[in-house]
């Protein structure tokens, strides 16, 4: 999912934003040139691990002449004060790099590990948890990557790899059957059709059209996402969407949908503890 040419554009971005001019002028002026240095990156809490590679790229495409051991990987549970990865080479560089190494690493590690107790919370159930569209722009990739790390699952990529006829579409579009007339009409036999309903009335539509593989059952009552999933009886895929915790993710898994996607995952999943200590 993340290819060494992806985790490289992303990494240098970020670099050049924290770099400006192209040099830290803290440590131009207070540490020597020419020295070498060590850095641990430790857990500082539990929790399970993404973005090491990015991390690690932070430091290297500064500079050329690091050493670097690694002690996890991505999706591994990381404990406190966990040594995760040891990195040796010049010291302008690992000051240089280390905001945007850990920036990226507790970022990811934050969602992967939310996602990890999302996916826990539903253990038991034939649930699976994914996450939507509710990204920071231009890092989708990577906050998806750390939800697979965290054991989830990813939804559409973006607006062009899947069609989800949502409730302004249809109301546009003039109606469910309307809409999914359309859709059937004009998407390719290899494109997925996914609809949202509000309704156990627009879900009976929705079933009696026929089009829809997938249906999201928007902000449904636990007691309505029973309803539906035993009016689908297996015959599309069912996703409930809206409002899901912590406390609700538990019941809403054991109503029987396949799918309960959750923004929060992405867009507000707390950061990981992790540090960079200089020995």
């Amino acid at each position: 999912m993340l290819s060494q040419i992806h985790i490289e554009d992303i990494v240098k971005a970020a670099l050049k934003e924290d770099l400006g001019h192209g040099f830290d002028i803290t440590t131009q002026a207070v540490i020597p040139h020419g020295g070498n240095g060590v850095g641990i990156i430790r857990a500082r809490e539990d929790g399970v691990l993404s973005g090491l590679m990015l991390g690690l790229s932070a430091f290297s495409l500064l500079d050329a002449d690091f050493e670097m051991e690694v002690y996890a990987a991505d999706g591994e549970f990381i404990e406190k004060d966990q040594d995760i990865a040891r990195i040796e080479g010049p010291i302008h560089a690992l000051l240089a790099g280390e905001r945007v190494a850990l920036n990226f690493m507790s970022h990811m590690s934050g969602i992967a590990t939310q996602t990890a107790y999302y996916v826990d919370a539903v253990k038991g159930t034939e649930a699976k948890i994914c996450d939507t569209r509710k990204t920071l722009p231009g890092l989708r990739l990577i906050q998806k990557y750390a939800v697979k790390c965290g054991g989830g699952y990813n939804h559409r990529m973006g607006l062009d790899d899947a069609i989800l006829i949502k409730d302004n579409h249809i109301a546009l579009a003039g109606g469910i059957t309307v809409a999914l007339d359309a859709a059937q009409k004009n998407a390719g036999h290899t494109v997925n059709i996914e609809i949202e309903v509000d309704s156990l009335e627009q879900l009976d539509e929705v079933l009696a059209h026929g089009a829809a593989h997938i249906v999201m059952l928007d902000n449904f009552a636990i007691s309505d996402l029973k309803k539906a999933v035993k009016q689908v009886n297996g015959k599309i895929i069912t996703e409930a969407s809206g409002g899901v915790s912590m406390k609700s993710v538990c019941d809403i898994a054991k109503t029987g949908v396949d799918y309960i996607s959750i923004g929060a995952l992405t867009h507000s999943a707390p950061a990981l503890d992790l540090a960079l200590d200089i020995e």
